[in-house]
């Protein structure tokens, strides 16, 4: 008997003295690993040796019956998945160029607020979106700015590289993501919260970290981008593992898909070409125990987790999320560092989402 695996289309021929005719088959395919079901109930006997020229259609009513049965089961899982998804990478947006045209003039020590400017008006919307920020009220410069290269001499590079990046993620994390649950801008106003909570811890711990940090911090959930889609195919296996008890949905990727978005977070900084430091960071945000000590890892884990506190953005992902036990005191903070931080977050992140609003 001939079958064909739905997911990478193999054909494979079965001695039918392999099969038995009155239930239904299961079996990873040897190429991809997926899950291939066949319902053999109908058939009580082995098949009759067909007319020549009839092989073909045996193939297809096989292959037709063997996919419209085809459920979350047959769709591919750790490794074959991963390795799926990296080769798809392309479809993923670029991070906007304009930023790192951008980054590379503010870090040349002989550059000028006026090539600055220049680069970003290159990109007429960046530069709507860098003005727009620029006047909001967390700058304190409402209507006092009116122009790129006005907003450089005023507020500096440091805090214009600051509103760059933030301009620039808001068209990338802007769009809902029906996987995780998160309408259009929760993803975005989450990241805001951490890159604005990660800049406060590294302010209190590491103040040479704090550009670093809020960098890290707006780009940590950029996995999310990718296996979005993923989920979503898989969305009961993900309903009825999280209704299965108290669980978070982070274990719930590494049970399902066999990783999680923030290990697939670094092949996509990869391709953004995103320094090391924060690439590890990302990796590890979740578990920073695993980063051998990486103190921006432990940074970003702790404002993400302050940010889930906060409400802002968490969508399904929020749940049961927790902190690691070893953190606060990696980081020397304290439990009354915490609301601080957490109501200067909300208090930032208000004031910029505000600004961002309209076309």
């Amino acid at each position: 008997m001939k079958i064909q695996c739905s997911s990478c289309m193999k054909i494979y021929n079965i001695p039918d003295k392999r099969l038995k005719f009155d239930e239904k088959v299961s079996f990873p395919c040897p190429a991809c690993k997926a899950i291939i079901n066949i319902d053999l109930r109908s058939r009580t006997t082995p098949s009759l040796p067909k007319p020549a020229g009839t092989e073909s259609q045996e193939v297809q009513d096989t292959v037709g019956s063997t996919q419209g049965e085809s459920s979350e089961l047959d769709l591919p899982r750790g490794e074959v998945l991963q390795k799926l998804i990296l080769r798809r990478l392309t479809e993923l947006p670029p991070m906007p160029q304009v930023m790192f045209k951008a980054r590379e003039v503010m870090n040349d020590p002989a550059s000028s607020f006026k090539a600055l400017a220049d680069i970003l008006e290159t990109d007429q919307a960046m530069a709507t979106r860098v003005l727009r920020l620029s006047n909001s009220a967390y700058y304190g410069l409402a209507g006092k700015v009116a122009s790129v290269q006005h907003a450089s001499v005023l507020l500096g590079y440091k805090t214009v590289g600051e509103i760059v990046s933030m301009a620039g993620s808001s068209s990338l994390l802007g769009n809902s993501l029906e996987g995780y649950q998160l309408d259009s801008g929760d993803l975005w106003r989450h990241s805001l919260a951490v890159a604005f909570a990660s800049r406060l811890i590294a302010q209190k711990t590491q103040p040479e970290l704090e550009n670093d940090a809020f960098s890290a911090g707006l780009i940590h959930d950029a996995g999310k981008l990718v296996l979005d889609k993923y989920i979503y195919e898989r969305k009961e296996m993900f309903h009825d593992f999280m209704s299965d008890g108290p669980k978070t949905f982070l274990h719930a990727e590494k049970e399902i898909l066999g990783f999680d978005h923030s290990e697939i977070a670094s092949e996509i900084c990869e391709t953004w070409k995103i320094p090391k430091s924060l690439i590890t960071a990302i990796c590890y945000h979740h578990n920073p125990s695993r980063s051998s000590e990486n103190t921006l890892a432990y940074i970003v884990h702790v404002a993400d987790a302050l940010a889930l506190m906060s409400g802002i953005g968490t969508g399904v992902d929020g749940m049961l999320y927790r902190m690691d036990e070893k953190a606060m005191e990696f980081l020397g903070l304290r439990e009354e560092d915490l609301s601080t931080i957490i109501d200067q977050t909300v208090e930032s992140v208000e004031k910029i989402a505000e600004q961002m609003k309209g076309p």
